[in-house]
């Protein structure tokens, strides 16, 4: 039974690692170049984002009058993160996009959203240019990064019970920390590799690199979750 559990909490992180190989098979295969890469590590901004929110949505409260807060941290992380990723991924696309002259963010004749709900509309409208230009095999690599958060979201937050050890406030600022260490590497890799004309040895490094953080970031959060049921 005991061996059971320990080969059940290692499908996480062997989902990680096999969702992190496929960029690998881009770069050798399908000729990904450095744009292809940063713009999937983006996306994968919005599946961390997509999850969070779950997990806001299930952590346990002490009163269901605790839940109407819930839902407004909920809707405040989703403008927040949603503003932050959505200008992100402008500034992702315009390091492509601008080379070619096409418009990037939002078309002049659209009407603008009222408040701070532009910058839901922005992140659309991001989504949208970027959904038009990723290829099948760009595709399948993101579905595949969603499986593996999933299987981290159902075993390790819902049937290991780490909702009921952290809280919408602890969840809220959580993403930002993981994307901020990540894309630093990853927009400077990124560049360097596009400047240099995307060598194939250099964007393997950079994916390497990302996955051996996206590791190091899991491991140390199951760390950390160990650390508090021993408290």
């Amino acid at each position: 039974m005991q061996s059971a559990r320990k080969y059940l909490s290692n499908i996480p992180l062997v989902s990680l690692v096999l969702a992190n190989s496929l960029p690998l098979a881009g770069v050798l295969f399908f000729k990904w170049d450095a744009f292809y890469i940063v713009l999937l590590y983006w996306a994968e901004n919005l599946i961390i984002g997509f999850y969070n929110v779950l997990k806001m949505a299930c952590v346990k409260v002490s009163h269901p009058i605790e839940h109407i807060d819930k839902i407004f941290s909920i809707a405040f992380f989703v403008l927040h993160y949603g503003g932050f990723t959505g200008v992100h991924g402008l500034f992702v696309l315009g390091m492509f996009l601008g080379m070619f002259k096409k418009e990037v963010g939002m078309p002049v004749d659209e009407p603008v959203w009222p408040c701070f709900l532009i910058f839901v509309q922005l992140l659309l409208n991001v989504i949208k240019q970027a959904y038009s230009i990723i290829t099948l095999n760009m595709k399948i690599a993101l579905l595949a990064l969603f499986v593996s958060h999933g299987v981290a979201f159902i075993h390790n937050y819902l049937l290991e019970g780490e909702f009921t050890r952290t809280s919408t406030d602890a969840l809220m600022s959580q993403p930002y920390s993981r994307v901020l260490v990540m894309h630093i590497v990853i927009l400077a890799g990124g560049f360097f590799s596009l400047y240099l004309g995307s060598p194939v040895g250099l964007l393997i490094i950079l994916v390497v690199l990302k996955t051996a953080i996206d590791v190091k970031m899991y491991l140390r959060q199951c760390r950390t979750m160990k650390a508090k049921d021993n408290h």
